[in-house]
């Protein structure tokens, strides 16, 4: 490559010398041919550079997710309400008004975090009933509560109602009762199942005496 190069440079010093200008003149035509190439250059570069136009990018917006609940029994203003995500049942209780005077909330885990398209009931004032036919509650267990009549719902039973049920003692009465607030209420009574000491024998016969 070098030998190359020393050869072009000899072959055009010889031509330069050889040609029949003065010093001046070929000074002269050195300086335009340095002008011409500097010239082309420039034209070249430009001719090539194309402008990259970048396309405007629209920001992202995010829409924090939002939980529909159905609230109901004994608050202020019961029905459907939208809650942000993340939302607990005592943020739906107080989106519905709060609830009313004399309403029992000891069956109702407070601190339990919502879930979409699910109902929160709250039991409401009992017509006629004293002070003292609700005061027996241990540890937020209502156990003073009179029974209802007809089906149980499980979703709303005290441990007290859950405990009349045929087959269901203390034990298993604490147990449908800690679960439905740990995980919110039950979907179906077949959901019973996922109580430890529910099998399917105890399951049929609870069948007809309890709904969701």
């Amino acid at each position: 490559m070098n030998d190359y190069v020393a050869n072009f440079r000899n072959q055009f010093q010889d031509w330069y010398d050889g040609l029949q200008f003065s010093s001046a003149h070929k000074r002269t035509f050195a300086a335009m041919a340095v002008i011409v190439l500097l010239v082309s250059g420039v034209i070249v570069a430009k001719g090539h550079a194309v402008p990259i136009t970048l396309p405007e990018v629209e920001p992202i917006v995010l829409v924090a997710p939002t939980l529909v609940v159905d609230v109901a029994g004994g608050v202020k203003k019961p029905g459907v309400y939208s809650l942000p995500a993340n939302s607990r049942v005592t943020d739906a209780i107080a989106a519905a008004g709060g609830v009313r005077k004399g309403a029992d909330t000891s069956v109702v885990n407070l601190a339990r975090m919502v879930r979409d398209g699910e109902q929160i009931y709250v039991e409401p004032p009992l017509a006629g009933a004293s002070t003292s036919a609700v005061s027996g509650s241990t540890s937020g267990i209502s156990v003073g509560r009179p029974r209802r009549i007809g089906l149980i719902n499980i979703n709303r039973a005290t441990v007290k109602e859950l405990e009349s049920l045929p087959g269901i003692g203390p034990v298993i009465a604490l147990k449908i009762f800690t679960f439905r607030n740990v995980n919110g209420p039950f979907t179906s009574v077949e959901d019973l199942l996922k109580i430890s000491g529910i099998g399917s024998a105890k399951l049929a016969a609870l069948k007809s005496k309890v709904r969701v």
